[in-house]
């Protein structure tokens, strides 16, 4: 099984955690922000209950120091928090690190430090956060890919299911998907309808 899967949902509360796990989703990030360290540590114990024992694999997005504790396997951290995280305590725990990339000189930054992912993004507008950077677009994610050799390479930013032929075809390895899922009105037929599109493209 591919990390992350191609099929990457990223989600901030523990019910979610609880909803894409149950739907058999293989990778799903939680971030959650502005905890403490405390809050933050009992979260990631919590997430990791609800994920033992399936097929699902839990990426703690942020709190790295809690990710380390509480045994996690997977970190994914964005660039100002990887300007202030122990990389090398992050792998000598074991844990993968995905990085979030918005531009070439972010990019840069995030291959010096062996990335097990690269995410690429916004690669369409997003309503979710304010973006100080622009969309990238399509085409960037087949430049991206060849620049990244064999880091897997996942687009994030505004991308709904039916966008995802197109970004596959691009080269992106995984989309991570908000959104398309969270505002959904039905949010367990679209993860189906996701896992469904990743298993006939695979």
């Amino acid at each position: 099984m591919p990390y992350p899967d191609r099929f990457y949902p990223v989600v901030d509360t523990l019910a979610w955690v609880k909803r894409l796990t149950a739907l058999g989703v293989g990778t799903v990030q939680l971030r959650a922000k502005d905890l403490n360290d405390a809050d933050a540590l009992a979260l990631v114990r919590e997430a990791l209950a609800i994920t033992r024992g399936t097929d699902t694999k839990l990426v703690v997005n942020d709190y790295w120091r809690a990710a380390i504790e509480a045994k996690a396997d997977h970190v994914h951290l964005g660039q100002e928090d990887l300007a202030e995280a122990d990389v090398k305590a992050i792998r000598a725990a074991g844990l993968t690190l995905g990085l979030s990339t918005h531009d070439d000189e972010e990019l840069e930054t995030a291959l010096r430090h062996a990335p097990d992912y690269v995410a690429l993004g916004p690669i369409y507008p997003t309503t979710l956060k304010s973006m100080r950077f622009a969309p990238q677009g399509v085409p960037k994610i087949g430049e991206w890919n060849k620049r990244v050799g064999n880091i897997p390479l996942v687009a994030i930013g505004g991308i709904k299911l039916e966008q995802a032929g197109p970004i596959f075809a691009a080269g992106a390895d995984s989309i991570a998907v908000v959104s398309d899922v969270t505002q959904n009105a039905d949010p367990d037929a679209r993860v189906r309808a996701w896992l469904d599109h990743v298993s006939e493209a695979a």
